[in-house]
C-alpha cells in the first residue's frame, strides 16, 4: 500500500503517468535548481511511460534524441524505413541544427520501484536519487575531443538556443523501435550576460552606478588621507613647540644662578 502511494505521488509530481501526455518533461525546480543552464537541460526520465509496450523476456533500452527547434519538421524523424533508430551524432547534425541526434542511452526506469523522493532531503542519498530520476542533457564537456570515446556523446548545448527532446523505446535484441514519445515542449537554454549587466551587487546596481560609486570611494579616501595628514602635521607642530618651550625654560633656569653669583 505504501509503495502504491509513493508511485502515485511520483507520477503526479513528474507528470509522467501513462494517461498523461507522453513527452519528456523538464525537471521540477525543487529537484534541479538553475535549470536550464547555459549549456545543459535536466529532464525527468521516462518512468511509467512505456509500460504497455514492454513484453516479458525482452530487453529494452531508452534512447534520448535532441534537436534544435529551428530544425525542419521533415528532418525530425528518429527511425529509418525499417523502424531502426538512427545513430546520428552531434557532429553529423551540426549540434541538432540539421535534425535530431542521439544524446543518451540508458536502461528503462523501473516504474514499479521508483526512487524515493523523500530521500532528496538526505544529503547522503540525494545524488543517487537524482541520477536515477533525472538526466542532464549537455553534461559531457570532453567526449567531442576524446578520440578514444566510444559511447554516446552528450556534449554541451548552445546558449540562448531552443531545443526539443524525444524518448524512444528500443528492443535491444531486434534493434528496432517499439515505442516513442512526442517531441517535448521547447526548452531554451540561458543567455550569456554582458559583463556590465551581470548583477553582482545585492542592490542590483548598473555598470554606471558602479563607476560612480568607485569614484566617490576614491574621493572619500583622498579626503580621509588629507585629514589624517593635517592632523599628523598639527601634532608634529605641537610637539616642536613643546620642545622649544622646554629648551627656553632650561636656558632661563641655567642663567639665573649665574646672575646671582655675579651680583654677590
Amino acid at each position: 500500500m505504501c509503495s502504491h502511494w509513493v508511485l502515485l505521488a511520483f507520477c503526479c509530481l513528474g507528470q509522467l503517468c501513462a494517461d498523461q501526455s507522453l513527452k519528456p518533461q523538464i525537471a521540477a525546480p525543487h529537484l534541479a535548481t538553475n535549470n536550464p543552464t547555459l549549456t545543459t537541460v535536466a529532464l525527468e526520465k521516462p518512468f511509467c511511460m512505456f509500460d504497455s509496450s514492454l513484453s516479458p523476456n525482452k530487453s529494452y533500452v531508452i534512447y534520448l534524441y535532441t534537436m534544435k527547434e529551428s530544425a525542419s519538421a521533415i528532418s525530425s524523424l528518429v527511425t529509418d524505413n525499417n523502424s531502426k533508430p538512427l545513430n546520428s551524432t552531434f557532429q553529423q547534425t551540426n549540434g541538432g541544427q540539421l535534425g535530431p541526434y542521439k544524446a543518451a542511452l540508458f536502461n528503462v526506469p523501473n516504474c514499479a520501484s521508483p526512487p524515493k523522493l523523500a530521500d532528496v532531503g538526505d544529503v547522503n542519498k540525494v545524488s543517487d536519487v537524482l541520477k536515477q530520476y533525472l538526466f542532464r542533457v549537455g553534461d559531457d564537456g570532453t567526449c567531442l575531443y576524446d578520440p578514444n570515446f566510444l559511447a554516446v556523446c552528450n556534449p554541451p548545448l548552445a546558449p540562448d538556443t531552443t531545443y526539443r527532446f524525444k524518448y524512444v523505446l528500443v528492443d535491444s535484441t531486434e534493434g528496432i523501435m517499439k515505442d516513442q514519445t512526442i517531441w517535448s515542449d521547447p526548452v531554451k537554454t540561458r543567455r550569456v550576460k554582458l559583463p556590465l549587466k551581470i548583477d553582482t551587487w545585492p542592490g542590483r546596481r548598473s555598470g554606471g552606478m558602479i563607476v560612480i560609486t568607485s569614484i566617490l570611494s576614491v574621493l572619500v579616501f583622498l579626503l580621509l588621507a588629507g585629514f589624517l595628514a593635517s592632523v599628523s602635521s598639527a601634532v608634529m607642530v605641537s610637539e616642536d613647540s613643546s620642545v622649544e618651550i622646554r629648551r627656553m625654560s632650561q636656558t632661563i633656569q641655567q642663567s639665573e644662578p649665574r646672575l646671582q653669583l655675579s651680583s654677590e
